[in-house]
């Protein structure tokens, strides 16, 4: 399950960072609880970290979906920090929002094929705020089939992981 994760996330990565076709393969730092921490170089010398996750369950059971999981990135050489992606496994219903509740607060995410990202870092830095102290999180989103879904996830680990992406990249 884990390799599976990676190699979604990579792929995530690579559409963001054409770069990262000379980049080395990324380098497991931890597995925290529900969530698991990365670090690799970018073909520029760029380091790049991230951590995903997979959902602990999710709705409904009887739809195929691809993989299913998120994202928080640190890439310091762009000035990026605690950039939220959510990937569904299917593409969303054109111009749709993705909303997501951690323990209580919600935020609403833009969609783009099968992702959903935050408007901007300040959304970011909110939802990894929430994360970080939160316990659950609930993502709602609508399939281009007008299929609903909710997968929720597990933030057990959330906070090591994050100060393990943290510390690999020199993010404060």
């Amino acid at each position: 399950m884990i390799g599976k994760v990676v190699i979604g996330g990579l792929i995530a990565l690579l559409a963001l960072a054409p770069d990262l076709v000379l980049a080395q393969t990324p380098k497991e730092i931890g597995t925290f609880r529900a969530w698991r921490a990365y670090v690799y170089n970018e073909a520029n010398g760029n380091k790049v970290c991230f951590m995903d996750s997979e959902p602990a369950d999710t709705e409904p059971k009887n739809v195929r979906r691809g993989q299913i999981y998120t994202l928080v990135t640190h890439r310091p050489g762009d000035k990026v920090k605690d950039e939220v992606s959510v990937f569904v496994g299917y593409p969303f219903k054109e111009g749709s929002t993705v909303k997501v509740t951690v323990t209580g607060k919600d935020f609403t995410l833009f969609t783009d094929s099968d992702s959903a990202w935050n408007y901007d870092a300040r959304g970011d830095q909110n939802m990894v705020k929430a994360m970080a102290k939160g316990n659950a999180m609930i993502v709602e989103g609508q399939s281009k089939r007008g299929t609903r879904t909710r997968d929720r996830y597990s933030l057990s680990g959330f906070t090591a992981a994050h100060k393990a992406i943290s510390k690999a990249c020199g993010v404060k």
